[in-house]
């Protein structure tokens, strides 16, 4: 288990800006030694610079040992923060969902390929997926990203289940909106459903460190999440008639219906 990030070696995939960049400069501000990922090269030297770090550019799916060399050894914490929100239902391409699927999915488990051998041996490593509220509950407008945040918290859970008695820590950060890119290319859905109650990316870095200090694999910036999450479990009809409602209403205000 790392007790504290200072002098951890810690690796942030897309964190060229967003939820990414934060967690970066919070793990550099608390004395860790950050590798800074992201597939736009500039914006990954750019925070690197900024904080310190050391800028990892690349596919995040193949990045581990590029990022270890780059950190002199042994990783102590990944980052798997790296996502991409793509609209459509059924309709979409099937490309779009294969897109999902290998960035919000296959990039985890890509890099747990790589670390976890490494991690059982050492007797410690910590896993931190950015899953987002999408994968308790769902995402208007967007199957693949629902889909695929799904699976990436099933992951995230599955490690857990097998190898926290093995020294290793896994966290899954579940907030609704935040004040990002991703958030403003959402356009009438983010307004009306992730807007009003949209948190900056440093909250979700503070939240995480409070839940690694408290050991919670579940790191809810909106605590408001968790409750949604207990109406779903218990009461799945209730749910799936208001959000049905909520999705009438985006409807109306996209002049998709009368």
């Amino acid at each position: 288990m790392v007790e504290t990030v200072e002098g951890a070696a810690v690796v942030v995939t897309g964190a060229g800006g967003g939820i990414g960049a934060a967690l970066a400069r919070s793990f550099a501000d608390r004395g860790a030694r950050v590798a800074v990922n992201d597939l736009d090269a500039a914006r990954a030297r750019a925070v690197a610079e900024e904080i310190g770090g050391i800028a990892v550019p690349g596919d995040a799916s193949h990045i581990v040992p590029q990022a270890r060399e780059a950190l002199g050894g042994a990783i102590d914490m990944y980052c798997a923060n790296a996502g991409i929100a793509l609209t459509g239902g059924p309709e979409a391409e099937d490309a779009a969902w294969g897109q999902s699927w290998e960035v919000n999915v296959m990039s985890h488990v890509r890099a747990a390929r790589e670390l976890i051998p490494e991690w059982l041996e050492r007797g410690r490593g910590r896993f931190v997926a950015t899953v987002s509220a999408a994968g308790m509950l769902t995402m208007f407008g967007s199957a693949p990203y629902s889909v695929s945040k799904h699976a990436a918290l099933a992951f995230s859970e599955w490690l857990s289940v097998t190898y926290r008695h093995r020294g290793i820590d896994v966290h899954a950060i579940c907030p609704q909106g935040v004040r990002t890119d991703m958030l403003r290319a959402t356009g009438a859905t983010g307004d009306v459903v992730l807007a009003p109650t949209a948190i900056e990316p440093e909250q979700v870095a503070e939240e995480l460190h409070k839940a690694m200090a408290e050991g919670r694999f579940l790191v809810l910036p909106h605590p408001e999440v968790a409750e949604y999450a207990v109406s779903r479990a218990t009461d799945r009809d209730h749910w799936l008639g208001g959000m049905n409602h909520v999705q009438q209403k985006l409807e109306k205000l996209q002049g998709e219906v009368p």
